[in-house]
């Protein structure tokens, strides 16, 4: 795998080495070793399958309990993945890290522990896989406006429509209203 360096040093772009033939292809899509040589030194406990259609924009979440890095992946379509960096104590709180994510690339993004994580569906449909460091729980869990103006994400929204939202995004707080790491 090749480990691709962002505008924020702690999120990772993974391309993985990727052998194709008429018959298909083959790639390991995660590896312990490489990973913490790499990337970071953490172990996984839960992984998750979303599919969603297209317009629809799932976040900024994170909790501040049960704290989760995500190794993020698309599998069925593409999308566009936002990193969001909440740690006060960090040269790039407030900044964020875009990329998009398809079936056809391959890549991964690592969203690091302390970090809003969003996407919006560009395909008809897309689906992604993750893996996480920690365990849900909902009681801990927040939500960033995906369209707060300190953040200016460039979403790149479909024919500039709105984004499709669930309740809990519609009523998200703006960033300086976030609760925040220190």
């Amino acid at each position: 795998m090749r480990v691709i360096a962002t505008e924020i040093p702690d999120v990772k772009l993974i391309e993985p080495t990727v052998y194709a033939d008429a018959r298909g292809f083959f790639m390991e899509t995660w590896r312990d070793d490489l990973f913490r040589q790499h990337v970071s030194e953490c172990s996984f406990v839960q992984d998750n399958h979303s599919k969603s259609c297209q317009g629809t924009l799932r976040g900024l979440h994170y909790q501040t309990e049960n704290v989760q890095g995500k190794l993020v992946r698309v599998t069925s379509g593409e999308m566009f993945d936002v990193a969001v960096d909440m740690r006060q104590s960090s040269s790039t709180f407030g900044q964020w890290v875009g990329v998009m994510l398809s079936a056809e690339n391959k890549r991964q993004l690592w969203v690091p522990p302390g970090f809003a994580h969003g996407f919006y569906v560009l395909t008809e449909y897309a689906e992604c896989v993750y893996r996480c460091t920690d365990y849900y729980n909902p009681s801990a869990e927040h939500t960033v406006s995906w369209d707060d103006p300190t953040l200016a994400i460039n979403w790149p929204l479909i024919e500039g429509n709105p984004p499709l939202l669930s309740v809990k995004d519609r009523i998200a707080k703006s960033f300086f209203d976030a609760v925040a790491f220190s």
